[in-house]
């Protein structure tokens, strides 16, 4: 795919900006302490859905509408960010939204799509069971198959890079998890479009190393989605698309283990009190993973969500004891 240009990302920023305002970026002391590095948080957990997915959200659909008016609805598959963010932008633009879900999703990030007014349907034992529903479902419905990765998704996500690096100091790298590749194509995108220097680091589960694995070996490959505490990371099929932009513009992909997420976790709570959930923690987790790689230098790390369930945080924090 082509990725977007400063101008289209500006155009994009315009549609975000009607429904949400530009989300903060913050160099937190101990953090600094703990990586040993000026490191910028971008917060996309303060979007009005918790999480980044809403920017791409907002954009796609105001696309659809110009340019589709006779579409009525559309559906989307989700472990629940990308499934709050659909909802909620079409709730604004007067269209129905049914999502699909794999059983045994989140019970919180549910009950908070069904807030905005979507349909939301179980099935499946994972995303790519569910997606493959969805995706008969909309040809059945005659509604529009809104994917998790779309160059007008891309076009979202890279407004909050724009927003971040023309925010901050210039960075030497920026970490982004990896789930199915819009976020950190928009990072790509900003990246390029305002022709800084700087590495990408994409950072995905270990126990979901479809994306690292198809990275070093310069070809699509699925692997079993194991990961207990990153849901929005538990990709089995990379998108080829998504690994066409990664493969040219990521530096490198950093797999983390479901412990090094929940330190992480533990550490943005401490640290700086904002929640995060354990695809978000991912990128803070891939940050202290290379901490020996960027002591003195100056790095970013995307925050991308923090919906996480209350009961799986309070674990979180209570295994980490004293040494959180």
């Amino acid at each position: 795919m082509n990725l977007p240009s400063l101008a289209q990302i500006e155009e994009a920023q315009s549609v975000v900006y009607r429904s949400m305002p530009p989300t903060p970026q913050y160099s937190w002391p101990l953090l600094n302490q703990r990586l040993g590095a000026e490191a910028w948080v971008k917060h996309e957990n303060h979007t009005p859905v918790g999480a980044f997915k809403l920017r791409g959200a907002l954009v796609y659909l105001d696309w659809l509408k110009r340019t589709r008016p006779e579409v009525t609805g559309v559906v989307a598959a989700t472990r629940g960010n990308h499934g709050q963010g659909v909802g909620l932008a079409a709730r604004l633009l007067g269209m129905a939204a049914v999502i699909v879900v794999p059983r045994g999703n989140s019970t919180e990030k549910n009950r908070a799509m069904l807030a905005q007014g979507v349909e939301l349907i179980e099935h499946g034992e994972d995303f790519q069971e569910s997606l493959d529903f969805a995706r008969a479902l909309a040809a059945e419905r005659g509604y529009a198959m809104i994917d998790s990765f779309h160059e007008r998704l891309v076009m979202g996500t890279a407004t909050y890079a724009l927003e971040f690096l023309k925010a901050v100091p210039p960075l030497d790298s920026v970490y982004v998890p990896i789930g199915l590749g819009s976020s950190i194509c928009g990072m790509a995108a900003a990246r390029n479009a305002l022709g800084i220097k700087m590495d990408i680091a994409g950072v995905v589960a270990a126990e979901s190393p479809s994306y690292a694995r198809s990275f070093r070996q310069s070809t699509i490959v699925e692997t079993p989605a194991r990961t207990r505490i990153a849901d929005g990371l538990a990709c089995r099929t990379p998108n080829a698309e998504a690994m066409d932009v990664i493969w040219s513009h990521v530096a490198r992909i950093v797999e983390v283990s479901d412990e090094a997420i929940e330190e992480a976790m533990r550490a943005c709570y401490t640290d700086t009190h904002n929640l995060a959930e354990g695809a978000a923690a991912a990128a803070l987790a891939g940050a202290m993973a290379e901490s020996s790689l960027h002591r003195g230098r100056r790095i970013g790390v995307v925050l991308t969500g923090g919906n996480v369930d209350a009961h799986v945080f309070a674990r979180v924090l209570a295994e980490g004891g004293a040494h959180a």
